[in-house]
């Protein structure tokens, strides 16, 4: 499946041009994180994905939330059939643009922060930079997670999460930071006063993680 995207392409594009894929929360669409353009490398190729999934309000998500049932949240099938659909874009994308000796960095947001986890820590080789905002991991997704730290290495993430978040519990997204721990990864975790969004201050914290 070939999913719809938006992108902001600088002057010039080389095998080495880094590129940053963004995945939105549920009931939102691929203009939300696009909106981060402005702030980011001028050099960077920027792709924002829209979910295949319709949702009311003329919004889209890449699963269905069940928000009644703590243990069946998400709908893990689905999840990780958009997981693979979005590796089988990024990469159709990538040799699209010829990006063969560059960084590839991923953003994600609630729904697609979930995604975002499941694609770097199933393909740490691929990616880079990988920014988890108001999200969590899920375990269903990541049974079979790359655990060698020689291949985890080249990894950053930056986690955030608001103290506030009635859609995700703060606990949720905490246990991002134990599982990132227990791999050696390279990581953050900042945590605002905020509910299920970005503030200012985290969005500051967000493009300095991306401008190092």
């Amino acid at each position: 499946m070939d999913l719809d995207y938006i992108v902001r392409e600088p002057e010039n594009i080389t095998s080495k041009t880094p590129i940053l894929f963004k995945l939105h929360g549920y009931g939102s669409n691929e203009q939300d994180l696009f909106s981060f353009r402005e702030s980011l490398p001028a050099d960077w190729i920027l792709v924002s994905f829209r979910a295949p999934k319709e949702t009311q309000f003329e919004g889209y998500s890449w699963f269905d939330i069940d928000f009644n049932n703590p243990d069946q949240y998400i709908n893990i099938d689905q999840a990780k059939d958009a997981s693979d659909i979005v590796l089988q874009n990024i990469m159709a994308i990538s040799n699209k643009y010829g990006l063969t000796e560059n960084k590839t960095h991923l953003c994600g947001f609630s729904q697609g922060g979930i995604l975002c986890y499941s694609l770097a820590l199933k393909n740490p080789d691929l990616f880079n930079y990988v920014a988890c905002l108001s999200s969590y991991p899920e375990e269903k997704l990541l049974t079979d997670i790359v655990k060698d730290k020689k291949r985890l290495e080249n990894l950053r993430f930056f986690v955030s999460h608001g103290t506030d978040d009635a859609i995700i519990p703060f606990e949720w997204g905490k246990k991002a930071a134990d599982l990132l721990y227990d791999l050696s990864c390279y990581f953050t975790f900042r945590e605002y006063m905020s509910g299920h969004g970005v503030n200012q201050k985290n969005y500051i914290d967000l493009m300095d993680f991306f401008s190092k």
